[in-house]
């Protein structure tokens, strides 16, 4: 699919003097419109009374503080992790009396708390169960542990279902008539929220002679929301920017020390980009290859040793998850090679189902992921749960929103999917696989539908073309103190027409070269990451190029240099 660039508006604001102009424009164009905006304290943050549910939460919780049985029943991806950490170590702290955790392994179990997972949550003999990232849609589940006697505390940000499960207190931002001030917390987010009434009400009861201060696992807040590719609205943007704070100022728990040292990450410069591409596929990585209970335990490891036997482990599994992920996805994009550029009268889908009998179940996600940005169409991949059922990881583009896709296909088509749930832009699903085939073409005509009042999928956005003068060491250093960014804040990127030379390609996928502004005598390092498809030929790209890059601070051995980070080469046209 050719790609066209599209420059976002930004209208003229006043942010004052400190503010380096390119950033001005950017976060104008991002809808920033004073310095109060920028505001990231934790004063900016929204009530914590709030959040439904919060109250009687709390309640329930304080009836299991002395004699009760905390039973924390987590999900097995990085915002499941450290919303399980987070709510581990913050009862332990307040002082409760037996607090455990528990995560499904999702090739034994699935997702959620299903009542598989309950009956061997009884083992446990616990009183109450709380669910972090999960159990919005776990009816079935809630309703296995009450008829065994449990009280239940459902913790989630995943949209809701018709119906409810029969949870004691459900807390979710996502709630129909919720009138919360934000329905982007991820579930550590929740999990925070949670925690911080909790130990409000605790310390205004005087129940605690030295109470701990729930911002303290804000790192792990911020490892989560991230993690989660969540919208980065202005709450999120609290919580992330001071995560990053405390982990900067060396005040973070160990695992994510340890992770940071094994992705070869500098802690006192740290960026969100950081926790995306550094910690959280380690971390990840345990949910996908092995059991998330690793990853927990190196959260809630409180000493540097452990923190880095876990680690390590975790960085081996993320080793074996970039290799399975590399085999799958050159096998899923050599089967969508003529999805990509259809040639005319051929049958092109706009809704795009992939499945493998030898695909990992849990590595789809990540191909599904790969597919969508070549295609730039929502996709599903697919993989064997057992001989008879499928688990699909889907994933989305803008204004297409693929859980309400799903909701679409389940109301259309009754009973042929077993179960789904997820978000906007990814989502998970359980189908019986000889299902699949009429899944495809339901699929493809639920995304059709949307395509209607969805944006140009052949759109690129960006911030703008910069001055040659523009293109400095100084305003790539600008934009990286100016983060947060991630979802619907995105990082900045610019386009503009160079020329190429000397573009040659190092470790097999990536293309490096120096790039040169016309007629301006300013050249520029560059490179672009996963140019080439494994085993394809390399031609060097000729003539002039419109680049939608990045300005990347690369340091190497102690000096700072600056480095185009090339996300698109589009040729001119003739």
């Amino acid at each position: 699919m050719s790609l066209r660039v599209v420059r976002r508006a930004a209208a003229a604001v006043a942010l004052g003097a400190g503010v380096h102009p390119v950033l001005g424009r950017v976060y104008a164009a991002r809808g920033v419109r004073s310095t109060a905006d920028l505001d990231t304290s934790l004063e900016r943050l929204l009530p914590v009374g709030t959040l439904a549910g919060i109250c009687a939460a709390v309640d329930l919780l304080l009836r299991h503080r002395a004699a009760g049985s905390v039973l924390v029943i987590g999900d097995f991806d990085a915002d499941g992790a450290t919303s399980s950490a987070l709510m581990v170590r913050a009862l332990r702290s307040f002082g409760f009396a037996h607090v455990d955790f528990l995560v499904p392994n999702r090739f034994h179990f699935g997702y959620g708390l299903t009542p598989e997972i309950v009956a061997l949550a009884a083992t446990r003999k616990p009183t109450l169960l709380v669910t972090v990232d999960n159990g919005i849609s776990s009816n079935a589940g809630v309703a296995a542990a009450r008829a065994l006697g449990f009280d239940v505390l459902v913790t989630d940000h995943h949209l809701p279902g018709e119906q409810l499960p029969d949870a004691n207190v459900i807390v979710n931002p996502n709630l129909h008539g919720s009138l919360f001030g934000s329905r982007a917390l991820a579930g550590v987010g929740v999990a925070f929220y949670v925690m911080a009434a909790l130990g409000r009400r605790l310390a205004e009861a005087g129940l605690t002679t030295a109470l701990p201060a729930v911002a303290e696992l804000l790192d792990l807040v911020a490892l989560g929301t991230i993690a989660d590719v969540v919208p980065l609205d202005a709450n999120n943007r609290v919580l992330v920017a001071q995560g990053l704070k405390r982990i900067r100022a060396g005040r973070c728990v160990a695992g994510i020390r340890a992770l940071l040292n094994i992705a070869g990450r500098c802690v006192r410069e740290l960026t969100a980009a950081d926790l995306a591409f550094g910690v959280a596929p380690r971390l990840n990585a345990a949910g996908r290859i092995d059991d998330m209970t690793i990853g927990i335990q190196c959260l809630l490891a409180d000493d540097a040793a452990t923190a880095q036997q876990l680690a390590a482990r975790l960085d081996e599994l993320n080793q074996e998850r970039r290799s399975i992920e590399a085999k799958m996805q050159q096998e899923a994009l050599l089967a969508v090679r003529g999805l990509a550029d259809p040639v005319a009268g051929a049958r092109h889908r706009n809704g795009v189902c992939l499945f493998d009998g030898g695909w990992h179940q849990g590595v789809v996600g990540l191909v599904a992921s790969r597919v969508k940005d070549r295609l730039r169409r929502p996709v599903i991949a697919f993989a064997s749960a057992d001989a008879t059922t499928l688990r699909g990881s889907a994933r989305s583009v803008a204004g297409i929103h693929i859980r309400d896709v799903l909701d679409g296909i389940a109301t259309r088509h009754p009973g042929l999917i077993s179960r789904f749930g997820g978000h906007a832009m990814a989502a998970g699903l359980t189908l019986e696989r000889d299902q699949l085939d009429r899944f495809a073409r339901a699929f493809d005509e639920e995304v059709t539908r949307w395509m209607a009042q969805a944006p140009p999928a052949d759109v690129v956005e960006t911030d703008g073309e910069l001055e040659p003068a523009e293109i400095a060491l100084d305003t790539a250093q600008a934009l990286r103190a100016g983060g947060p960014w991630g979802q619907a804040f995105p990082e900045p990127s610019f386009d503009g027409v160079f020329s190429i030379r000397d573009a040659r390609v190092i470790g097999e996928r990536h293309m490096k070269m120096w790039v040169e502004v016309p007629r301006s005598g300013r050249s520029f390092d560059a490179i672009a990451f996963n140019h080439l498809e494994a085993g394809a030929d390399f031609k060097p790209p000729t003539g002039l190029q419109q680049l939608v890059y990045r300005l990347e601070v690369n340091e190497y051995q102690g000096e700072r240099r600056l480095q185009l980070l090339v996300e698109h080469l589009l040729p001119l046209a003739r």
